[in-house]
This record gives C-alpha cells, structure tokens and sequence, in this order.
C-alpha cells in the first residue's frame, strides 16, 4: 500500500475513534466516544457479546454475557487475563432484545431484556433459572439505561424507599456494561416484575375453581399492544368524567399469548368487579364496598411512592397490579417500577413542581391533549376519608423511618456514593456526554454529576416538607426515641423495644420506630439510645 495512503487511512481509524460516533451509521447505537477504558470498578462488569449481529427490539438473538463481581467492597477487573482468578458470577448464553417504550425512543443508550439460555437460540436453546448478583432465581431480567436520569439513581432510590414497606419491590444492581468489547457506560442489572419464586410468587392459574382465579399481573399501560379496554372513564380532579379517553390494561402473566379463553375472560371479570365497587355509590362501605377486591395498604404505599417522587408517567404507566387466587387472597395489590422521570426530573405536566398531587395530574394532561390518562380509582379512594386516614397515619410511618430526612438524604449519598467511588460515573459522562446539556425532558439541566445529586436532594427535602404540610405531619413534634408515641421517652418505650427483640406480638408502627439509632436493625443499640436520652446524655 501507498505510504502516504496508509496514513491517511490510520489518521482516518483514529479519527473516528476519538470523536462522536453517528447512531445512525453504525449498528446497536454506540456511545458517542467509544475510546472509554476501564482498568477496574467497583461496580459489577457485564460483558455482552453479538459479534456485530444487530439487536432487535421485537425479535430475540443469541447473545453471550459474562458478569465479573468479587463481592461489595472489592474490586472487579477488566483485564481478565491479567486478573485469572475473579470471580465470574454468570457466564452463558441468553436471549437478548431492545426493551422499553419511551426509555428506547427517546434515548440513544438503548435499554436491554435478557433471558440466559442452557444453549443458543439457533440449537433449541431454552430458558434457564440464574442467580445474578444475590437476586434469586430467574429467567427474566433488564438492563434499564439511565439517560434521561442523569442521577442515575432514580429507579433504584424508588425501589429502595419502598422495599420496606410493599410485599415485592424489584431488586437492582449498578453496573458497568460493555457490547462487542465497546464500553457503553453505567446500568441497571434490575429483575423484572414477573412470576417467580424470588419475585412475585404467583401460581399459574387452570381452567376452572379456585385454581381459575389466581395469579394474574396486569398493567395500566398504552394501547401498543393486547389490551383490555376497562369499562370505566379516567376522570378529572372534581370528579368529570373523560368520556374521549380510555384505560387500557395490559396482560404481564401470563403472556396474552399463553392466556386460555377462560383464563382471559376471568381476570376481565375480576378487574370489572373491583372497577364496579369503586364506581358504585356505596363504594366505602367498609364490609361491602372497594376494600373487597383492593388491598388498600398496597394501594396506598403505591401511591406514596409516586407522590413523593411525583411522577409524571404516575399511575397512567407502569400501573402493574397483580392477584392471587381467591383462596390466598382475592384483592389486587401493585408494584412500583420505572420511576426515571420522578423526583423532579420531568419538564412537562407540572412533573417538575413540588406542590402538586400527581394523582390529579389528568386535569393538565387532557388540555394538553394526553392519550393516556389516570385510571378513576386514584380519584375516588383520594374521596375515602378513611383511606385518607390511612393515607396519613401510613405517611407519618413513612417519615418516621426510611423517609426521615436525614435518612432520606443518607439513601441518596449511598447510591451516588458507589458511582463516584471508583470513577463509574465519570466513565459513563465520557462516553456519554451530556453535562449542561438539555435531554429531554429534563427541567433541571445540570452542569456535573455532583449538581445533579444535589438538585435532587433539595427537590425531594421540599417534595416531603410540601407532603408534610398536605398529611397532617410534623416532623418537630416527634421525640427522638420516642417508640409508643406518647409525647415522652421513658421506660415504656424501652419495653417496647424488647418486646419487639424478643419477638412479641406488636403494632407495626411501634414495631418500625424501635429502630431508634436508624441503623436498620433493632436490637440492645437501640435500647441504649432510648436510655441515654432518658439519663440526658
């Protein structure tokens, strides 16, 4: 080859190598600067590999992954052949796509769902059950793509809050992730909301009785897919009802494809008979109203999870609901999950606001000619003065515990914490680079990381403080150590706290406020720090 054409052809190589990547030249839409290296983390490496086939949204590919992790608090490396001897927490086959709607739309760092496989696609390969990073068992899992979230913490902060308090809230791991040996930047390793052992425990529902009735998950969700129509209009915050829009459920499990006619026509039934009492005039009837076919404390801690995150795609997206049979239980309950627009991150219907309710977000929505809109229930259980008890005196518990300031605070300086530890955020911004830059539909547009961390905190200390002044809660009323409420701390409150150790029965408020140091347990630490305050020390 000429010389003089073999430099132009390497400065040509190192050109496109070191400056933006167009996503539409190249396939599975690479970063913009693809020259990212990462020595060592001390986030999990997941290592994807298509060797150049194109990632279909709709249609699965075999794919192979390998996920290096050493355990918390140590590091993983990239080379590994100069570090043989890590450990491999999954190495394997799986059944790779595009996920998402408008986390794949409006994002060039595209969302994954994986399903490993005992052999390829193309060979018969099928499913199999993996442990990834301590979550459990299972067969279905994403990798969510923070982008619009600059934090990149959102999901994982929503889950956080509320794993104590609802029966499933999915599990997610921070990672690092690289696709054909390029470096794609910071994931979500996360479980999906599914039927499984380690997730919602659900039985798969037969043909007749009992077994007919359970288990089933829904979602509130677009019509972009097999839908059940409800029969019932959303409404707007005085009660009108929107009679030019609908609801639109989607079925999770099992897939529509695998629902029987019985099956299908069941699961319509049960959600028409909860819509019914809710939409009856005798709807709060404690004995004969809505608290028949809903679990209230579930609807409630769901919506304490998107009112303090004020969602924007709140309740009208992502509403995933699930029952089991009859025999366990006939009363839907619900799910978090893809809370990346919450805590102030959106632009568009208020979302940005700390001093709205999101639950009556359909009034804005529909002047601005929104498709989908909140079901009707949020509307009318918000017209139940005894869920609105239970709403406050459950939002009190709230702020006693996880929700406290200081701990709300600590939650959000842990997770970025483990970004900033070991340089994952700053590789992401490289290869991704975004700082001072719009990305729809940010309102707040940060300048670093560090701004960004920032931003949300203060936006949820007034989020919580707005919430306080609407629920009836004041935080300076509450006596540190004070476990039975009563105004004081005494000895009582040091009885409760053994009765809860020992394991007696006990209220669960009571229960959840014995954790008086806040170190997440309760045990003799929290006896001595309800006598120090009664000795004044």
């Amino acid at each position: 080859m000429n010389t003089n054409r073999y430099i132009l052809l390497l400065l040509l190589v190192l050109s496109l190598a070191t400056t933006s990547v167009s996503h539409a030249r190249l396939p599975n839409f690479p970063p913009d600067y693809i020259m990212v290296r990462l020595t060592s983390t001390n986030l999990p490496i997941v290592w994807i590999t298509v060797d150049g086939r194109t990632i279909d949204r709709n249609e699965r590919i075999t794919a192979t992954m390998k996920i290096i992790h050493n355990g918390d608090g140590q590091l993983n490396y990239a080379d590994t052949v100069a570090y043989p001897n890590q450990h491999v927490d999954y190495e394997g086959y799986v059944a790779l796509r595009y996920r998402g709607g408008s986390s794949f739309d409006n994002s060039p760092k595209k969302p994954y769902s994986f399903r490993p496989l005992d052999k390829p696609l193309e060979e018969g390969g099928t499913k199999k059950k993996v442990d990834i990073l301590g979550m459990g068992k299972d067969n279905n899992w994403a990798l969510i793509a923070p982008y619009a979230d600059k934090s990149l913490i959102r999901d994982l902060l929503a889950f956080e809050i509320s794993r104590p308090w609802m029966e499933y809230t999915p599990e997610g791991r921070l990672c690092e992730l690289f696709l054909d040996g390029t470096y794609y930047g910071v994931y979500v390793l996360s479980e999906v909301v599914s039927k499984g052992k380690t997730r919602l425990n659900l039985d798969d529902p037969g043909e007749s009785g009992d077994e007919l009735t359970g288990g089933y998950l829904m979602s509130v969700e677009r019509n972009d897919e097999p839908v059940y129509t409800s029969k019932y209009y959303p409404r707007t915050s005085y009660g009108k009802e929107l009679t030019y829009r609908h609801i639109y459920f989607q079925y999770k499990e099992p897939d529509y494809e695998d629902l029987t006619a019985a099956q299908m026509q069941y699961i319509q039934y049960a959600i028409d008979r909860m819509e019914s009492s809710l939409a009856a005039n005798n709807y709060a009837n404690p004995t004969t109203g809505y608290r028949q076919w809903l679990d209230v404390q579930s609807f409630i801690d769901f919506q304490l999870a998107q009112e303090l995150g004020h969602n924007v795609d709140a309740y009208r997206l992502s509403g995933k609901f699930f029952k089991r049979r009859d025999s366990e239980d006939k009363r839907f309950k619900m799910v978090v999950w893809d809370m990346n627009l919450a805590y102030g991150n959106a632009d568009y219907y208020n979302a940005w606001r700390t001093d709205l309710w999101s639950y009556q977000a359909n009034d804005v929505m529909y002047a601005k000619g929104e498709g989908f809109l909140i079901p009707f229930w949020w509307y009318k259980l918000n017209k139940d003065d005894a869920y609105v008890s239970q709403l406050k005196a459950r939002w009190a518990q709230y702020r006693r515990n996880n929700v406290r300031d200081d701990r709300l605070m600590a939650t959000v300086d842990s997770l970025a914490n483990v970004l900033t530890a070991q340089g994952a955020v700053s590789r992401n911004s490289s290869a991704w680079p975004r700082w001072g830059t719009y990305v729809w539909p940010n309102y707040y547009v940060a300048t670093s990381f560090q701004d960004e961390i920032n931003h949300l905190k203060q936006w949820l200390l007034d989020r919580v403080k707005w919430m306080d002044s609407q629920l009836g809660y004041d935080p300076t009323q509450e006596r540190y150590g004070d476990v039975n409420g009563d105004g004081e701390v005494t000895i009582a409150d040091v009885n409760l706290i053994i009765e809860v150790i020992l394991g007696h029965p006990v209220d669960s408020e009571f229960r959840s406020r014995a954790d008086v140091n806040g170190d997440g347990e309760v045990t003799i630490g929290d006896i001595n720090a309800v006598v120090n305050v009664i000795l004044g020390l």
